[in-house]
């Protein structure tokens, strides 16, 4: 059951695409955050999402918002993606130990061993102001998430 709205988010720190180490506490009192979880890097739909992401940037990525994009995939796999995709936000490795940070949020699919297709909305004292999961196969509607943004 993913984390409810109003819920406090649990803080976590995963090795991004370049090894640097991203905590959603790095963001507390300073930027809301778009917490994005994704099944896998290099899949249909997921390269979809993450490469319209890439495309509304300004919108995601600026002084008052923050996307974090969070896999089960390692480092070095998230590096070869980002950077065959052009994407140049944090992609969080939730890898070791396995999808750690995808169970406190709820999105874990323990049968497939891989997050499902949660986003959370987090504000800045670090509490969930919105969110929605979708099944594996089901893309997101990005648009959602700027809708989301505005209401904060």
């Amino acid at each position: 059951m993913a984390l409810e709205v109003g819920t406090k988010a649990p803080d976590f720190s995963l090795k991004s695409q370049h090894g640097e180490a991203v905590s959603l506490s790095d963001f507390r009192g300073k930027k809301n955050v778009v917490l994005l979880f994704y099944p896998f890097a290099f899949t249909g739909v997921c390269t979809g999402e993450l490469c319209a992401l890439r495309d509304e940037l300004p919108s995601f990525v600026n002084d008052d918002v923050q996307l974090l994009a969070v896999s089960n995939d390692s480092p070095f796999a998230l590096r070869v993606f980002a950077d065959q995709e052009g994407l140049e936000y944090p992609l969080l490795s939730d890898f070791w130990p396995h999808g750690e940070t995808s169970r406190a949020y709820g999105v874990f699919d323990e049968e497939k061993g891989c997050a499902v297709r949660g986003t959370f909305v987090i504000d800045t004292e670090g509490v969930v102001r919105w969110n929605v999961v979708n099944a594996i196969p089901e893309a997101r509607d990005l648009n959602d998430y700027v809708k989301a943004l505005q209401a904060l």
